[in-house]
């Protein structure tokens, strides 16, 4: 192979390193890995940085002997402070195929303002390069690439233009502001490549964006394409660098090759996801047996629907969603009240285990599901019309007390959720429906509340009363009363195993007895009487 010959030296220090080689057809092209360009620039930044003013250290009484020897001594002459000679700047055949060297070049040390730190890179054939192109980066400093006019013009859309607008012909371009110049490089570096996949598959996802990045600023056609179809490929880590690819690939012009394929991920023909899908996902949650997967999925769904409304948000979409969430509630209403059928026949709890085994495990599963459609509805403002279908159930709630409390109590998770979510603003049904649920649903709350405490882990008794004090407080003076009057002798019988509503004993006793709005009222009713008639008279006269 023929010797690759660095560019001379006119003034400073020359430090010679090894860079990376990539062997092609072509010939060879060797590209300054990060590393160097990195240390290049601390190398640049070194001399900038100001000495620190310390005080000289103390010297013992032998030191300074050795000093005056050392100092009788003739100084040796640094071979590193002498500039290269011409037969320096060429390096051997066997030097060249195995490591061929990047040139840094740097300015005079007098005139630190000014300093440019400078590569030489060689691409193809040695002393076969016929333009010269500078690469001015922001950071300060500049790769000198020695290339080939016709590899250029044939690859990139960009520096045929730049070379046709010379006459006549230039052999140096110079390009300002690069904001990538070691990628810029590495870019350059793939028009000698013939198998861009082969060097792009060594790289990483981020690495690769920048490539495409330049291929596109430059208009290297077959790079871009090389660069998609390896995006194409390779798994993206993270929604971070998902949303680098996807940013990056849009960018580019629709009808390139390889933009669709990578696009095809992360979007469908359709525009939005369609409600069977949705439909199918709730019914195979909701069908599962299987405890821990059930468990563990209906936690994702509602999170991911917390997180990312927008494929059920949007008008007629949203309102199916809700229907087929509506039909799911109902069914599990069916299918529960038909358990409870079963659970409060005679004998049913004389029968072996492993008879009504199943019917309280199935018991249990029903109300979990219920709680999980609650808590969908909820979060989407939309589970009004579940609290009408809930508060309507009367004889569930009669057959509840014909059930041992181990089997029922899970079925009062129900209406606690019902409380909080209408104490927390999130579900606003009618007075009406209100009134029914209370009279529907609080005695049978009130009866499995000790089972509550001690059986349900999720169970948080505080924001339960808190929410059953607020819907009370929600409804007519005269209601609260008779609510809060009969919740006043169960709970003196009962303690701790009966919900503690008395934040909202004394908010009723205060509107009760102490009647600040109604004298305010009254008052006000006074006023008006009394002025209104002095208006009209003043007015008529």
């Amino acid at each position: 192979m023929a010797e690759f010959k660095v560019s001379r030296v006119d003034q400073g220090h020359t430090k010679i390193r090894n860079v990376p080689i990539a062997v092609t057809p072509e010939g060879f092209w060797c590209c300054p890995s990060p590393v160097m360009f990195q240390k290049v620039l601390k190398a640049q930044n070194l001399p900038n940085k100001p000495r620190s003013s310390s005080p000289p250290p103390k010297t013992s009484v032998l030191q300074k002997k050795q000093n005056s020897l050392n100092e009788r001594k003739p100084a040796p002459t640094s071979s590193r402070s002498r500039v290269v000679s011409d037969d320096q700047k060429h390096l051997s055949s066997d030097t060249a195929s195995h490591s061929p060297s990047m040139v840094t070049e740097r300015a005079p040390k007098a005139n630190n303002d000014n300093l440019r730190q400078k590569v030489s890179i060689e691409f193809g054939e040695p002393g076969t390069s016929d333009l010269k192109v500078v690469l001015s980066g922001k950071q300060g400093f500049s790769v000198k690439m020695s290339v080939h006019k016709n590899v250029l013009i044939e690859n990139s859309s960009f520096f045929a233009n730049k070379l046709s607008l010379h006459e006549p012909p230039t052999s140096c371009l110079q390009l300002s502001d690069c904001e990538d110049v070691e990628v810029y490089v590495e870019t350059v570096g793939l028009m000698y490549c013939s198998e861009m996949k082969q060097r792009l598959i060594k790289q990483s996802v981020p690495r690769v964006l920048r490539v495409l990045k330049i291929s596109e600023l430059i208009g290297f056609q077959k790079c871009i394409e090389s660069c998609l179809e390896y995006l194409e490929a390779v798994p993206w880590v993270g929604e971070e660098e998902e949303e680098k690819v996807v940013s990056s690939v849009l960018r580019v012009r629709r009808d390139t090759v390889g933009v669709n394929p990578v696009l095809k991920r992360v979007t469908s023909e359709t525009p939005h996801p369609p409600n069977d899908t949705l439909a199918h996902i709730m019914e195979l949650v909701l069908k599962s047996n299987e405890e821990r997967g059930r468990r563990e999925m209906k936690s994702l769904v509602l999170r991911l629907l917390r997180e990312n409304s927008s494929p059920v948000s949007n008008g007629s979409s949203a309102d199916i969603f809700n229907k087929t969430i509506y039909k799911s509630c109902q069914s599990c209403l069916d299918s529960l009240f038909i358990l409870f059928e079963s659970a409060a026949e005679p004998g049913f709890i004389d029968k072996p285990l492993d008879n009504k085994g199943p019917v309280m495990k199935q018991i249990a599963l029903e109300a979990d599901n219920l709680l999980w459609l609650l808590d969908i509805l909820a979060d989407r403002h939309a589970a009004d019309e579940f609290a009408v279908m809930w508060a309507s159930q009367k004889e569930l709630a009669s057959l509840h007390s014909k059930l041992p409390t181990v089997s029922r109590h899970l079925v009062s998770c129900i209406t606690s959720r019902f409380f909080v979510g209408i104490g927390r603003g999130e579900i606003l049904p009618s007075k009406d429906t209100r009134q029914l649920l209370l009279q529907t649903w609080l005695q049978p709350l009130i009866n499995d509340y000790y089972w509550l405490q001690h059986s349900c882990r999720s169970f948080d008794r505080k924001v339960v009363e808190e929410g059953i004090g607020r819907t009370i407080l929600t409804l007519p003076l005269e209601d609260q009363q008779s609510i809060l009057l009969a919740w006043l002798g169960s709970f003196l019988k009962a303690g701790d195993n009966c919900p503690n509503l008395q934040r909202a004993f004394e908010v009723w006793w205060k509107r009760t007895f102490a009647r600040p709005h109604s004298e305010q009222q009254a008052s006000l009713q006074q006023s008006n009487g009394s002025t209104t008639p002095s208006y009209q008279v003043s007015c008529d006269q």
